[in-house]
């Protein structure tokens, strides 16, 4: 099977992603044009018996209290680090569907990265409930798409079973964790490897454009050794 492209995994729910995705347009925008941009997030019940069924089980455990004060800590700095303002939201019941469905519908219209940064705006920035569908319905609204069709994708059969589609690339290429950054077998888990990930983007790409333009470059005959004659 041919290898894809560069990728990266993002999600909404994690600060860490959102931190990766601030750094990806900030420092690294021609990268962040080249690369595919996949949604994470742990399926409901629903979603996640349908995967069972396929002999899919995502990787994914509840977080300890230990893990959660460290975070806390660990983003603060981070955020401090970049000069980034955010809050932290209360989800009392989150639903990932409401959000990350809504963006793989908001992403076959064109609109995938417009959403994502209301999105990421909206939880990170204003602390909003993104797993409320009035919010996504907000967001449609703004963004000048559907608002029924964005609240209403974490219901929708048809994007439900798009979802599940992700859901199962995701188990192939071995995700874990968010931000997950993927080029040909080479592997990068964190916002930390952000950087080494665009590295080999761009010395990947610089090399690409080497070869291209050696085919390309003109041959000058050189005649042979006795001249004419």
């Amino acid at each position: 099977m041919a290898r894809r492209g560069p990728r990266w995994y993002f999600s909404f729910r994690s600060p860490y992603s959102w931190i990766a995705y601030r750094d990806l347009l900030e420092r690294y925008p021609d990268v962040a044009e080249e690369i595919d941009w996949l949604p994470f997030w742990e399926p409901d019940a629903g979603a996640a018996q349908e995967l069972a069924e396929r002999g899919i089980t995502l990787p994914y455990a509840a977080m300890s209290r230990d893990k959660h004060l460290y975070i806390l800590q660990d983003v603060r700095r981070l955020t401090t680090q970049r000069g980034l303002d955010m809050v932290w939201p209360q989800d009392k019941e989150p639903v990932w569907e409401v959000s990350h469905l809504a963006y793989l519908l908001a992403e076959q219209l064109g609109r995938g990265r417009e959403f994502i940064d209301a999105v990421y705006r909206a939880r990170w920035e204003q602390g909003s409930d993104i797993s409320d569908p009035e919010v996504m319905a907000g967001i449609g609204r703004d963004l000048g798409i559907d608002p029924e069709a964005l609240a209403a994708a974490g219901t929708d059969p048809a994007m439900r079973a798009e979802g599940l589609h992700h859901l199962e690339q995701l188990q192939r290429d071995g995700v874990f964790g968010v931000p997950y950054f993927i080029d040909g077998f080479e592997k990068f888990w964190g916002v930390d490897r952000l950087a080494p990930f665009a590295a080999r983007v761009r010395a990947r790409r610089a090399e690409a454009a080497a070869a291209s333009a050696s085919a390309s470059a003109p041959t000058l005959d050189q005649g042979h050794a006795g001249g004419c004659g």
